[in-house]
């Protein structure tokens, strides 16, 4: 098939007339308007889809709540039904109500606040949780942990105050087709700042503080980084995003921090922000082994741990605090406090006085080696007294495998199969 050309690509030959139908295109052509300025795209407007009318169907309707979040809520859409309203809140809850509720309380108490003067240091620092919104976040936490029992009666009760119940497990469901999924809690700026006085200031060990706080040793040595950070950055001048910090924690869960100290709060127990016995699944156990063993040995956890690796140890000792079961076993044992702290004391004792020798040995089996270095490998040279291996050549000092050792599998008047399991 010929290709097409244009009309303005035909010039006429001198000696054949110009015909009808080329006059007539040639004046049609000439017609045209021609454009004024350039358009910037020739994609003709996008047709409204059945989805997009929906999505902003939704977003005039039940997604018109989440504009205007509810402060201190986490505002996912797990909890809001396909209505836009609020599961937890029930039918007689307002927003404008208790935003206004909210605003004549703050009004009030920022009178009460400017009729007393108060000293310069009772002002609440920037970046932090003023007692209010703290009490009632530690209410909101005694609420969850005393269960549904009186639900009904409260539940009506902050209605009719304005108030909101403690969020639930819906509640904290982001993704509304994700019903497995939960958002976890993060720290307060409270909790924050009590972690760290505790350990730079009262001097308290990492693994102290975790126990006393229920934050695992590793969130504990992060919190006390960035705040010794936080505090070099507003020595030295810098500006901290504070607002930021301030609207991220207002839309998270957090854990609130219970000051035991105060005489109001001496009968309660902080909350516990993560498990901090939980253990790492170690690399050298993720394969499968059968290893042979005697009929009269005695196989324990410590010997499984070193048929994986020799260096691994048993779940009793990594976990990351042992000395919480030790003090349950107390517990049981009818122990008074007194007694349990003082046992506590000598452990902890013990076990700095085991780590200081252990470091010293460490430096003398370092210092008593000879390190030759050469271009690819170091020898390493130690010394080896012969006298070690003592008169039959057995001394467990002596370098070498020793041999002549019977199994206790050929002497008799022994049982074959273990009789007690150390737990």
């Amino acid at each position: 098939m010929p290709p097409r050309l244009r009309s303005s690509n035909l010039l006429p030959s001198a000696s054949s007339a110009p015909c009808t139908l080329c006059l007539a295109a040639q004046s049609q052509t000439i017609s045209l308007p021609v454009p004024s300025s350039r358009q910037f795209s020739q994609t003709p407007r996008p047709l409204i889809t059945l989805r997009r009318r929906k999505f902003y169907e939704w977003l005039n309707g039940p997604g018109r709540q989440l504009r205007e979040p509810i402060p201190d809520s986490t505002n996912y859409l797990g909890a809001y039904d396909k209505f836009g309203n609020l599961v937890r809140a029930g039918p007689g809850w307002r927003k404008d109500r208790a935003a206004q509720k909210t605003a004549t309380t703050a009004g009030g108490q920022a009178n009460v606040e400017a009729q007393t003067e108060k000293p310069a240091e009772d002002v609440t620092p920037a970046g932090q949780e003023n007692l209010d919104q703290l009490e009632e976040a530690i209410r909101a936490g005694e609420a969850e942990q005393k269960g549904a029992i009186d639900g009904a009666e409260k539940k009506g009760e902050e209605q009719k105050d304005g108030k909101l119940p403690p969020e639930s497990q819906e509640d904290l469901r982001p993704f509304p087709l994700n019903q497995y999924f939960r958002s976890q809690p993060v720290l307060s700026e409270d909790l924050r700042e009590a972690i760290y006085r505790r350990v730079k200031k009262d001097g308290a060990t990492v693994s102290l503080a975790s126990v006393e706080f229920g934050v695992n040793n590793e969130r504990v040595g992060a919190v006390v980084r960035l705040k010794q950070m936080e505090k070099e950055w507003i020595a030295q001048g810098k500006t901290l995003a504070l607002p930021y910090s301030q609207a991220v924690l207002s839309m998270l869960p957090t854990t609130p921090h219970i000051d035991t100290t105060l005489p109001r709060n001496k009968s309660k127990r902080p909350i516990p922000h993560e498990p901090i016995n939980d253990l790492i699944v170690h690399p050298a156990t993720r394969q499968q082994l059968f290893v042979p063993v005697a009929e009269s040995r005695r196989f324990t956890r410590v010997d499984a741990g070193k048929a994986f690796d020799n260096d691994l140890l048993p779940a009793d000792a990594r976990i990351p605090h042992p000395e919480l079961v030790q003090a349950e076993r107390e517990i049981e044992a009818g122990l008074s406090f007194e007694e349990r702290r003082r046992l506590a004391e000598e452990r902890l004792e013990k076990e700095q006085e085991s780590k200081r020798n252990a470091e010293k040995r460490k430096e003398e089996e370092l210092r008593a080696l000879k390190v030759v270095p050469q271009r690819r490998w170091d020898f390493v040279f130690k010394d080896v007294s012969v006298e070690a291996a003592g008169r039959n050549g057995k001394g467990a000092a002596a370098a070498g495998w020793r041999y002549g050792v019977p199994h206790q599998d050929r002497k008799r008047g022994i049982p074959k199969i273990p009789t007690r399991v150390e737990a």
